[in-house]
């Protein structure tokens, strides 16, 4: 049997039960979508994340205050952030360090913000100049405040796109607000620049934030010049480990610790941080995809279930062709490819439906689903698999019946 005709006989097959072939075939349909779907959101939440992490800054060493460990050496940090054990000494030394670029100080704390009638809660940080760029702050209208300012204790601050909605209304613009007073832990900021938007970051919203001058803060809000956070820009990626620890071991001596288990801050590396949430959206898309890819299962056993029926029903079809000389090999191929057939063009069905899914998911602007060329690639072979595993049963069933009891099958 030629190829061609191989191709016409299945055709004619598959067509003569439209109906049952294509539901067979929905199966797969389903299965190969929802696999390339949920994979998709899978790749558009790990890529999102890490565009939020590498947003905050670039080859970026976040020092914050604190126990790393419990007393037993193990469980979850103790204190971290709220501990009071960084100083803007601290600060200055690690601006000497080999490796560092710059140095930016934090004093961060949520407040209670009023402006005409208006409030919001929102977390208030008080930075030194060196922040904006560190941490890519970039501004949409008005100017960031200088470090003389800060020494001055000026009284000024540049609010998020999110907070100055909150504040001043919807219709509010960035130059409308310019100028425009606030009052935070009853004192009066004038309000100097808008940020750009960056949006949200994990459970944090970068847009929501208002900063003021480091000094101005630690003598207005924070009641002292302890530093919540500081942010160290290393010069070159290449140069992250070896900053961290340098860093690392500076701290520990000017904090007198010898024992580095019992440090009282924590040095988080951004590369670190990426790995480890570029880790775990990966395992939560493989989740996705296997769970997604039990109904590839349940659409492989229908696809076995209607070559069995069509074996069955086909059993004097069977034994009149390896009577006038088909041979097993023949009669093999034939189902075989009538299984494959079926697969695969559901399979190439369910990576439309899939793309489909993911692009409406974009559009709506609820997350960004990203269908990459590996899972299509991978989705079209497990589809084909499938046809080959799942028709290789009936397909030998059939290839091995006696054409005489075929014959006078009833």
């Amino acid at each position: 049997m030629t190829t061609q005709d191989l191709m016409q006989e299945t055709v004619t097959a598959l067509g003569a039960n439209k109906v049952r072939s294509g539901l067979t075939m929905l199966g797969i349909v389903i299965g190969i979508g929802s696999v390339i779907a949920m994979v998709a959101i899978g790749n558009g939440a790990q890529a999102s994340i890490q565009s939020s992490i590498q947003s905050l800054g670039s080859n970026l060493l976040i020092v914050t205050p604190g126990a790393q460990r419990n007393a037993g050496g193990f469980g979850v940090s103790s204190g971290r952030g709220a501990a009071k054990t960084i100083t803007e000494a601290d600060a200055v030394a690690v601006a000497g360090v080999p490796g560092v670029a710059r140095v930016a100080q934090e004093i961060s704390g949520r407040y209670q913000i009023t402006a005409k009638g208006t409030n919001t809660n929102t977390t208030v940080d008080g930075v030194n100049s060196a922040f904006a760029s560190i941490r890519n702050v970039a501004i949409d209208e008005g100017t960031f405040f200088s470090d003389s300012q800060s020494q001055a204790l000026a009284k000024v601050a540049v609010i998020g796109p999110t907070t100055m909605t909150d504040l001043f209304g919807d219709t509010a613009t960035a130059s409308d607000v310019i100028g425009q007073q606030i009052r935070i832990k009853g004192a009066v900021f004038s309000v100097i620049g808008v940020t750009v938007s960056k949006g949200g970051s994990g459970f944090t919203n970068q847009d929501d934030i208002i900063y003021v001058p480091l000094r101005t803060a630690a003598r207005y809000l924070a009641g002292d010049s302890y530093l919540t956070t500081m942010d160290i820009q290393a010069t070159d990626a290449d140069a992250m480990s070896s900053v961290q620890t340098d860093v690392t071991a500076l701290l520990l001596e000017r904090h007198k610790i010898q024992d580095p288990t019992q440090a009282d801050f924590s040095v988080l590396n951004q590369a670190d941080i990426v790995a480890t949430a570029s880790s775990v959206t990966g395992t939560f898309t493989l989740l996705l995809a296997a769970i997604a890819g039990i109904s590839l299962l349940v659409g492989g056993i229908g696809i076995m279930n209607m070559m069995l029926t069509n074996v069955t029903e086909r059993t004097r079809e069977i034994g009149l062709r390896k009577a006038i000389g088909a041979t097993e090999s023949d009669i093999s191929n034939q189902f075989l490819t009538e299984s494959i057939v079926l697969t695969v063009l559901g399979g190439a069905i369910g990576i439309l439906l899939g793309w489909l899914i993911a692009s409406a998911l974009t559009l709506t602007g609820l997350l960004t689903a990203t269908v990459s060329l590996a899972s299509v690639l991978t989705a079209f072979g497990v589809s084909a698999v499938i046809g080959i595993t799942f028709g290789w049963y009936p397909a030998r069933r059939a290839a091995r019946m006696n054409p005489i009891d075929a014959l006078r099958f009833e």
